[in-house]
C-alpha cells in the first residue's frame, strides 16, 4: 500500500510539475508523415490513406474515397459516355491536389485527354451555383412517398452539392475544361500504345501481348525512377501517383476477350491485373481502369478480372434502353451498381447501406443520388393497385326465340372499372340451331 502511494505521489508530482503524467507517449512521427500528403487523409474505418476519386457521391459510396495501393476498376456503360466523365474526374482530382499522373490509352492521345478535363470550382461564387442547380424541385408525389416508403427516412444524405466546408475532395464544372497553367504545375507521365509499339520492339512476356507488357514496364520503370515504391527517396516531399488506364481489355490494346469466347491469350489481362496490383501494394499510388464488360463474351473471364480487382463499379446507362422513355427513371441517366467494395485490414468487406444508386448528368456536373424518388413512385403506383377493388365479370347470352340461357366459356376481369369498353364485345352464340338475335349481360362478383 506505502509503495503504491509512493507511485502515485511521484506521478501527482511530475504532473503537477508540468512533465508527462504517464511514460506511455504516442508516437507520432510515421502517422503524420503520411498524413501530411496532399489530398489525402486517414480512413477513420480502417486506418488507410485515403484518395478522393474526383466526385465526392462516389467517395461516399466507396467507403470515404480509394485506399492508397488499390485498383479500381469500372464497367463501362454501352457508348463510354459516363465511364469517361469518371476517368477523367479521377485525374483532374489528381492535377488539383498536385499529384503526379501516369494516362495510358490505346484510344485517345494522352494529351488530348488531359485538355479536356474539368475546370475546378475553387471559389464560393461558382460553389453557390453549382449548389443551386444541384438541388432538386420537390414535387407532391415526393413528398407523399416519404409517408408510404418510410424506409428511405433514415438513409444517409448523398452529397451532390459542394459544401464550403468539404478538405477532401473538389467539385468540377463540366461545361469548361482545366486552364493549361494549372496542368503545367504539375508532373504527368504519358503511354499512347500506337507510339510504344512504334519506338520499341514486340517482345511478349510473361505470356502476354506485348501491349500489357510494354505497358507494366512503363508503369514500373515510373514507380523506381520516381521514389514512389521506397527504395530511392524522393528528391523533394513525398507525393502520390495517380495511374488511370482508358478501355482496357479492348481490341486497341490487342486483346480479342472483346470479339471471341475463346480468345487467344484468355489470361493475359488477368496477369496483367495480378502484376499490376503488386506494384500498387509496395508504393504510394492509386489506379483507376475503365473495361468494356459488355463487349466481353466470355463471362468467366470477367469473373476473374472482377476477382483481381479491390473495387469494382457498373455503370448502366439509359440510352437506348426502354428505361429510357420510362416516366419513372425520368430524372436520371443510367444505374450504379456496386459490385465488389475492398477488404481493408478486416475479413469482410465494407457494405453499403444504399443499393438504390443512380446517376444524372446535369449541364455542370455529374452526380450519383439514390434513386429515392424512381423507387417510391413504383411503391405508390403498386399501394394505389392493390388498394383498388378486383372485380370479375361473368358474362351470359340468351336466345330471343328460344330462351336458351348459357355462360360464355371463361371470365373478363378488369381492374376497378365496369366500363362497357374495358370487355370483349364478340361472344359466341348459344348452342340452339334458333337464328334469333342473342342478349348479353353480365353478373359482377369482387375478388377478394
Amino acid at each position: 500500500m506505502a509503495a503504491r502511494g509512493g507511485g502515485a505521489g511521484t506521478t501527482a508530482g511530475t504532473a503537477a510539475a508540468g512533465g508527462p503524467a504517464t511514460s506511455f507517449q504516442r508516437k507520432a512521427a510515421g502517422g503524420s508523415r503520411l498524413s501530411a500528403l496532399p489530398g489525402t487523409r486517414p480512413s477513420a474505418r480502417h486506418g488507410q490513406l485515403l484518395l478522393s476519386s474526383g466526385l465526392p457521391s462516389l467517395d461516399a459510396v466507396l467507403g470515404g474515397g480509394l485506399a492508397v495501393g488499390t485498383l479500381l476498376l469500372i464497367e463501362e456503360d454501352k457508348y463510354g459516355v459516363y465511364s469517361n466523365l469518371l476517368f477523367k474526374y479521377f485525374l483532374a482530382e489528381g492535377v488539383v491536389c498536385g499529384h503526379d499522373l501516369f494516362v495510358a490509352s490505346a484510344m485517345e492521345p494522352p494529351d488530348n485527354i488531359l485538355k479536356k478535363l474539368p475546370a475546378p470550382l475553387l471559389d464560393d461564387t461558382h460553389r453557390n451555383e453549382l449548389r443551386e442547380e444541384a438541388t432538386p424541385a420537390k414535387s407532391e408525389d415526393f413528398q407523399d412517398s416519404m409517408k408510404i416508403a418510410w424506409r428511405y427516412e433514415n438513409l444517409p444524405k448523398m452529397e451532390a452539392s459542394p459544401t464550403t466546408s468539404t478538405k477532401f475532395g473538389h467539385y468540377y464544372d463540366i461545361s469548361k475544361t482545366m486552364s493549361p497553367e494549372l496542368l503545367q504545375s504539375i508532373k504527368w507521365h504519358s503511354f499512347y500504345l500506337p507510339e510504344e509499339l512504334s519506338l520499341e520492339p514486340k517482345l511478349k512476356t510473361w505470356n502476354m501481348n506485348c501491349g500489357y507488357a510494354s505497358l507494366l514496364h512503363s508503369i514500373q520503370r515510373v514507380i523506381c525512377q520516381e521514389g514512389f515504391d521506397g527504395s530511392h527517396p524522393q528528391k523533394k516531399q513525398k507525393n502520390i501517383l495517380r495511374i488511370g488506364i482508358q478501355s482496357m481489355g479492348s481490341l486497341l490494346w490487342g486483346d480479342d476477350i472483346c470479339s471471341s469466347d475463346t480468345p487467344e491469350d484468355i489470361h493475359s489481362l488477368t496477369k496483367f491485373l495480378y502484376v499490376l496490383r503488386g506494384l500498387l501494394r509496395k508504393s504510394l499510388s492509386a489506379c483507376i481502369i475503365t473495361v468494356p464488360s459488355h463487349l466481353i463474351q466470355n463471362k468467366a473471364i470477367m469473373e476473374r478480372v472482377t476477382n483481381l480487382s479491390d473495387m469494382v463499379v457498373g455503370l448502366e446507362s439509359f440510352i437506348g434502353s426502354e428505361r429510357e422513355t420510362n416516366p419513372l427513371y425520368k430524372d436520371y441517366h443510367g444505374l450504379l451498381h456496386v459490385h465488389q467494395i475492398p477488404r481493408l485490414n478486416s475479413l469482410i468487406c465494407d457494405v453499403s447501406d444504399t443499393k438504390d444508386l443512380a446517376f444524372r448528368l446535369k449541364r455542370k456536373q455529374f452526380t450519383i443520388e439514390l434513386q429515392q424518388h424512381t423507387t417510391v413512385t413504383w411503391l405508390i403506383h403498386k399501394r394505389r393497385s392493390e388498394m383498388m377493388p378486383r372485380t370479375c365479370y361473368a358474362v351470359y347470352v340468351r336466345c330471343r326465340f328460344c330462351f336458351l340461357h348459357q355462360k360464355t366459356p371463361g371470365s373478363h376481369f378488369g381492374l376497378g372499372s365496369s366500363r362497357s369498353g374495358d370487355f370483349l364485345t364478340d361472344f359466341p352464340k348459344p348452342s340452339c340451331d334458333c337464328q334469333a338475335p342473342v342478349h348479353t349481360h353480365t353478373k359482377k362478383n369482387k375478388i377478394k
